[in-house]
């Protein structure tokens, strides 16, 4: 594990939230973390998790399936890249276990726990692969996603 530099270099192909969260990195990590935390905060409701699986270090799985109100199921396995406790997970779908390469790599995500008065200054950063793959994952919703998914977050690292 590294040591964490949370601040990036902006990159053309990026989308970024970034919330103050009266929590602390702990709680926040342990819920980015922890399958069963992932399953009550991860997409907005209606849609669930059916299945949350971790292994991190550097190379290890992680997968996270979705499942729609309807019923059908969208795997989003990946690998980590960087792990640094309380403080920065760095993922990207490019590769899967065993750093098999995937069929069509899309981002990779890039989030931060950076303590502050207040609270921890949560950043999620997703680097995608082209202007395209950016302008497609805008058009689905990235910032009002990502943003009820970390309101979610932050009412689940509450009552932690």
């Amino acid at each position: 594990m590294t040591q964490a530099t949370t601040a990036l270099p902006p990159h053309v192909h990026d989308l970024t939230l970034t919330r103050l969260i009266p929590s602390t990195p702990d709680k926040l990590f342990r819920a980015w973390t922890e399958p069963e935390l992932i399953k009550q905060w991860f997409v907005p409701k209606p849609w669930t998790i059916a299945r949350a699986e971790n292994d991190l270090r550097p190379g290890g799985q992680c997968l996270i399936v979705m499942r729609s109100p309807e019923g059908q199921e969208m795997p989003n396995p990946g690998v980590y890249l960087e792990v640094v406790p309380n403080r920065r997970l760095v993922f990207t779908d490019a590769f899967t276990a065993g750093w098999v390469p995937s069929e069509k790599p899309f981002m990779t995500g890039i989030i931060s726990f950076d303590p502050e008065a207040g609270g921890t200054r949560y950043t999620a950063v997703v680097r995608h692969w082209t202007a395209e793959a950016k302008a497609q994952h805008e058009q689905m919703g990235f910032h009002q996603g990502w943003g009820v998914c970390a309101d979610q977050l932050a009412e689940l690292v509450a009552r932690l």
